[in-house]
């Protein structure tokens, strides 16, 4: 029987000259792959519909033998041309999506890590988050007084921050060697949605603090970081 889900592509290997394996991370049934026969062909019903991040609503035949299950409708929502434009937006969503895929089981459906990494790249095509120079005119002017940090960089901490929580490993609880200040960042940027990022202005000292802290807390925990973090922080 076929199961349906709504998908965002993580990653797609060859499997032969002509079928694909595609990695999802799916609302319904959690981080999945299938493989898409025929995918490489010109005229295949795949083509077009499987690329990174593609947003797709898909149909497949769970496998009994391996966690490859046959990958047989595609429909495409989404295709976030933003990405294809921008090197920096295509640095940021890969990063967040290796760590995804670095931190989450197959088959455990957990919606929450979905609608956060469908959230964040829907903020990617935002022009608050372009880059420090695509700063709004008010939050630069209300925060002149500090550094201009780039709120896309903010992003991505907070991106951490929340996909730490979710998968039951708060910093918020091992906060004590950070300054008073940057606790108070760590907490805002725990319960701020995106939007709300874009106008916050941090110090090159507290970014670094809490970029820093971070860093180490997902090394002890998780054992290694994707290695796409600098870029997506740059």
């Amino acid at each position: 029987m076929d199961e349906r889900a709504r998908g965002l592509l993580l990653r797609t290997y060859p499997l032969s000259d002509t079928s694909l394996i595609v990695r999802w991370l799916t609302r319904e049934h959690g981080k999945i792959a299938t493989v898409a026969k025929g995918a490489r062909r010109p005229k295949s019903p795949f083509a077009g519909k499987l690329d990174l991040f593609f947003l797709c609503d898909l149909s497949f035949v769970r496998s009994r033998k391996s966690e490859l299950h046959a990958l047989k409708e595609v429909g495409l929502l989404d295709s976030w041309p933003e990405l294809r434009r921008d090197l920096s937006r295509l640095h940021r969503a890969a990063y967040v999506a290796a760590l995804i895929e670095q931190t989450t089981e197959p088959d455990s459906p957990v919606p929450e890590l979905f609608e956060l990494l469908l959230g964040f790249l829907q903020t990617l095509r935002s022009a608050g988050f372009q880059s420090a120079a695509g700063t709004p005119k008010v939050a630069r002017a209300a925060s002149s007084s500090l550094p201009c940090s780039n709120p896309a960089a903010l992003q991505i901490l907070s991106f951490e921050l929340k996909l730490l929580q979710l998968l039951g490993l708060d910093p918020l609880e091992q906060q004590g060697k950070l300054s008073a200040g940057a606790k108070q960042l760590l907490k805002h940027f725990a319960r701020a949605d995106w939007d709300a990022l874009a106008c916050l202005r941090l110090t090159s000292g507290q970014f670094a603090e809490l970029s820093q802290f971070l860093y180490g807390f997902m090394v002890f925990h998780l054992g290694k970081v994707p290695a796409g973090r600098g870029k997506a922080l740059s």
